[in-house]
This record gives C-alpha cells, structure tokens and sequence, in this order.
C-alpha cells in the first residue's frame, strides 16, 4: 500500500486486497494530481464554434471524432454557465477514477473554489458506469454537459437509464465557415478577386480538411498522421480490443480511400482478399462506427429492412485523413464528403432532419435525399462542373424522377462554380457551404460576411 499524507488527509493511490487467493490491485485517485487540474485555468482560444446548445434542463450530449474541437468547445462554455466544474476524464488526475469516487472529487472542488452547478464531463466514456454517474448526477440537480468521441453517446446508441434526458449535438472539424474564419478570409464577396481567393481556400479545406490544429498549422500532413495513428489505437484497436490489426487497419484505410462511394459487404471482403468471417465483419463495421471518423449512410425506401440493409454509402469526418494512405481522391468525391457533413451539422438545427442517398429502378443515384420528418423536403446532387455542359445528363435526369416519385419540389445541384435559379436550383459549392442563399430547407442561416453574427 502506497501512502502520501497531507494536512489531514492520506491520498491512497493503490491498495492491495485478497480476492479469491489472488491479489488485486485497485487504483485510487490522487489528491495532489486533482488539486493540480483544479487550479489550472481552461480558458478559450482560437475561432468560436457555430454550434448552438439548446437552453434546456437535459443532459446535452456533445458527440465528434477526436480532435474536432470539443474540449475546446466546452472550454468557450465555462464562462457562460453558473458555477461550472470540468474534468477531462483522460487526465492522468482522472484516469483511474471509480464513479462512485466521483462526489469525492466534488468536495475537493468545492473545498477549494465553489459549490458547482453546471458539471462538464469530457470524454465521459473512458470512465466505466458513466451512464449511472451522469444519471446520479442530473437526478441531483446539476446541469451537465458531456463529451465523448464514441457513438455510444448518441441519442438512439444512449443507455436506457439516460433516455429521455439527453439530447445530443454533433461537433465536427471546422465548418467552411469557421475554416474561413481561421484563416481570416472574408467572404463579403463583389470581385472576381474575392471569389478567386475563396475558391482557392474551398479547394485547401477540401485537400486537408478541417481539423482546427491543422488548419492552423504549416505541417498538415504530419499532423494527420498522428491524428490517423491516434484515432486508430486509442478509439478503435484499445477500446474495442481488436485481436485482428492487420484487417482492422484495412478496414480503416480501406474507408479513408473510398468515401462517398457505394460499398457492400461483399466488396470489402473482395478488397481484403483473406477470409474473414461475416461476424467479424459486422462486428469490425459497427466498431469503426463508434469511432465517429466513418459514417454509413443508409438507401432511402419506406421499408425499414430495406433501410438498414447493405450496401450503403460511405463517408468520412475529414478528407486530409486520406492524404496519410497516399489516397488522393477526385474533387467531386470530397466535395461530396464535405456536403454530407454539412448536412450532419445541420442535423443539430433541425431535430427532424434525416438524410439518405437514393438509388433509382433505373439505376441512377440521387446524392442526398432530404426528409423533415416523414416528408422529402430537399434533392441534392453533387458534381465538380463550372458550366452546365459539364453537367451530366443523368444526374439531373435522375433528380428529376426522383423529384416526382417523392413529389419534391425543392431540387438541388450543388456545383463548383456554376449558378443558375429555375425548376433546378444549380448552386456553387462555395456558396452553399456559406449558406448565402435562402430558399433551400437546409440552409439555416444568411451568412453575408464573416463578421456578421451567426445564429
């Protein structure tokens, strides 16, 4: 036993009992390492997030790959809330913490700053029974707030004891929006000049990506490794106890060179070219999921089995991941990409909003089917043209039919510079990543100018 003592107080970091003949050691928290992370100052810098929280009684549940900005975000929310408490629970001060510990390290808090009101839990699933913590703590009348790079935090993944009280926000890197902002890029755009520089950006965003450090920094690449690196053993092969690395490095390589294409299962298993078993597959799939850096979008049809079924579309949180495999993808797949996880954070304005892609009788695929509930609000297709010569007649061909088997009104097709209203709302992709438009369901505000206020 390992004993530190104090003013009036021993700090026990490890003790050992006998348990069944066998010693076990059970760590404890140390006093000295909490009191440190107390009296540190977590204060916000770097580029304010759009994402609004709801003024409510709930648990809100921020959910987003690693390193999208989340401990950052919670830092941006310390000063608005009454008395707040946060704890990053992959601290070393927190890493070996018992939820039943936790209201320990809440006299110590109170003992040296105040009584808290508002808890902020980061990375809350490291912590074994968080669901129970969470759950003891609301009931007790705190305001919580927490994070997690996990899937498991989402509202429809959320354990039972907590439904009903939580609602959950999608953080993901930088929007164009705040990629613009980083970069101190205006976008009050009347020269051709103005527009030259905002395209060039849109072009660097959709090569590296969003992810704040790097954008903020001059080694991209060796950033993105790291993050590729860090994200696989710590989210994906340590916390799901992956016994195959060669094939779950596969599959992890495999999703961050074919996004926003069609995928079946049979087909990885064609790529991986060794047998696997369909359980190990499944179970692989569903792991890199939870991840939250690869997202499978379901086919549309009124069917729920047809829904949920294979194949589905593949994307991922952050195109500049792909640069580590040696991956270039053409523009029209990023682009792609990009609007998929534009229309995921519009998800946190519109609770009702789900999207889906959609594959015609004939063959031709619509990019993003809309729906507002049980309704198809919105038709977006996605191609890199600057003309509308350039632009295929099979994919306003397939927005058109699908457009009147849906009776959708609103059909879009998002461009890389080429714009024109009619039946069709043909729309450059800078534009509508900033949103300076008005007439579409998915736009959710008016963005003018990068100094204008967001709502």
């Amino acid at each position: 036993m390992e004993m530190v003592a104090g003013e009036n107080l021993i700090t026990i970091t490890t003790v050992e009992i006998f348990l069944n003949n066998a010693i076990i050691t059970v760590y404890m928290i140390s006093r000295d390492l909490v009191e440190d992370f107390f009296y540190r100052n977590f204060e916000f810098k770097g580029v304010p997030r759009e994402l609004k929280i709801a003024s409510d009684k709930k648990i809100a549940s921020v959910i987003g790959p690693r390193r999208a900005g989340k401990t950052w975000y919670f830092y941006s929310l310390l000063p608005v809330y009454e008395n707040p408490m946060y704890i990053n629970f992959e601290d070393i001060a927190f890493v070996n913490l018992r939820a039943e510990e936790f209201f320990n390290v809440v006299k110590i808090f109170t003992e040296l700053k105040y009584k808290p009101k508002t808890m902020f839990l980061d990375e809350v699933q490291v912590i074994d029974k968080w669901e129970t913590l969470v759950r003891s703590l609301y009931d007790r009348g705190y305001k919580v707030f927490i994070t997690g790079s996990s899937s498991k935090l989402m509202g429809r993944e959320i354990a039972t004891q907590l439904r009903g009280r939580t609602l959950t926000y999608t953080l993901l890197p930088f929007s164009f929006r705040e990629f613009l902002r980083a970069k101190n890029i205006g976008y009050d755009v009347h020269t051709y000049e103005q527009k030259g520089l905002i395209l060039k950006a849109l072009r660097e965003y959709l090569n590296y990506g969003g992810y704040p450090e790097v954008v903020l920094s001059n080694e991209k690449e060796r950033i993105l490794r790291e993050y590729f690196n860090e994200i696989f053993y710590r989210d994906f092969v340590e916390r799901h106890k992956i016994r195959s690395l060669q094939f779950g490095r596969f599959l992890f390589e495999f999703a961050f060179q074919n996004y926003s294409k069609e995928i079946s299962m049979r087909k990885i298993k064609n790529f991986f070219g060794r047998r696997v078993s369909d359980t190990t597959l499944y179970s692989y799939i569903d792991k890199i999921q939870d991840t939250l850096t690869v997202f499978f979008l379901d086919k549309y049809s009124t069917s729920v089995y047809e829904r949920s079924s294979w194949p589905k579309k593949m994307y991922v949180c952050d195109t500049g991941i792909s640069l580590v495999i040696g991956h270039s993808s053409d523009i029209g797949k990023k682009m792609e990409n990009a609007v998929f996880l534009d229309l995921i954070r519009r998800m946190n304005d519109y609770p009702l909003m789900s999207v889906y892609f959609y594959k015609l009788k004939s063959g031709e695929e619509v990019d993003f089917v809309v729906k507002e509930g049980e309704r198809v609000k919105e038709l977006i297709q996605v191609t890199y043209a600057s003309g509308k010569d350039e632009i295929e007649r099979r994919e306003i061909k397939a927005i058109k039919k699908a457009a009147k088997e849906f009776g959708c009104k609103k059909k879009t097709i998002i461009t890389w510079d080429y714009e024109e209203e009619g039946e069709i709302e043909f729309v450059p992709m800078w534009k509508w990543l900033l949103d300076i438009r008005t007439t579409s369901f998915t736009s959710t505000r008016k963005c003018l100018s990068n100094s204008e206020e967001l709502c």
